[in-house]
């Protein structure tokens, strides 16, 4: 990715008290001649900044939050052949707004056949009084492949934490993949139960698709980790923990 056209950097428009709406767009395209994936849009707005490095697109948070009401939208679409891979600068804290609203950010991706999108952000940690969705809604040609991590922590150190959805959406080649949804609360008796967290603070997923299932990934699964392969080219991976160091291992060692 050397060769990318920034967008604007411009603020995300106002909709209402304390409330911010923001946009921001990546496109990846396959350079034919060079072999090499270009990016001819990378259009921002605060607090949704993106900055491109050689090795990835960095989500930069340009203000804080996500607080109460806002409503962010990503769009990132992957041509035929390219590569992409999105990060994030740091962890996101979202905050409450002062109407007790939900923050929202959606993530919607489209990758052509033959390419391939990373998008490995890091924590989103869910303050007390907070509420909270992130929804990825991707589509897949057939052909295509996805890496995609998603981890939630409710609270920073000492809070119980607020409230947080996670909604995954994933089509390949035209038909359903992965529908899944999950809801959390620090003072929710049932999320910290042995249904839903069993006790713990800390909770993601690692999704491949597009790729073989290996049988020992599979195969694998204990108290904290379990790894389902899905009815199409994929596996997901889910964790628990009790902190996010502990998270991304546990994720991690089971998806390589």
């Amino acid at each position: 990715m050397h060769a990318c056209v920034p967008g604007s950097g411009s603020f995300g428009g106002r909709y209402g008290r304390n409330r911010v709406s923001a946009e921001a767009a990546i496109v990846a395209s396959l350079d034919a001649a060079s072999g090499i994936t270009r990016l001819p849009v990378l259009r921002s707005q605060v607090p949704l900044v993106l900055r491109r490095t050689p090795e990835a697109v960095y989500l930069v948070g340009g203000a804080a939050g996500p607080i109460g009401g806002d409503l962010l939208d990503l769009r990132i679409d992957v041509g035929a052949g390219a590569f992409l891979r999105v990060r994030s600068a740091a962890a996101s804290i979202t905050l409450p707004g002062p109407d007790g609203l939900e923050s929202v950010l959606t993530v919607t991706a489209v990758v052509e056949a033959g390419g391939c999108l990373e998008y490995l952000p890091e924590p989103v940690v869910v303050s007390a009084g907070a509420r909270h969705a992130t929804i990825f809604l991707v589509t897949l040609a057939e052909g295509a492949s996805l890496l995609l991590r998603d981890e939630l922590l409710l609270g920073r150190h000492g809070e119980a934490g607020g409230t947080a959805r996670s909604v995954l959406r994933v089509d390949y080649a035209g038909r359903p993949l992965l529908r899944q949804a999950l809801e959390i609360s620090g003072t929710d008796a049932v999320s910290l139960g042995p249904a839903v967290l069993a006790g713990h603070r800390a909770v993601g997923n690692l999704l491949r698709a597009g790729q073989a299932v290996s049988t020992d990934d599979v195969a694998y699964a204990d108290a904290t980790v379990a790894v389902m392969p899905l009815a199409g080219p994929g596996v997901l991976v889910t964790a628990l923990a009790d902190d996010a160091v502990t998270l991304r291992k546990r994720l991690t060692m089971r998806s390589r």
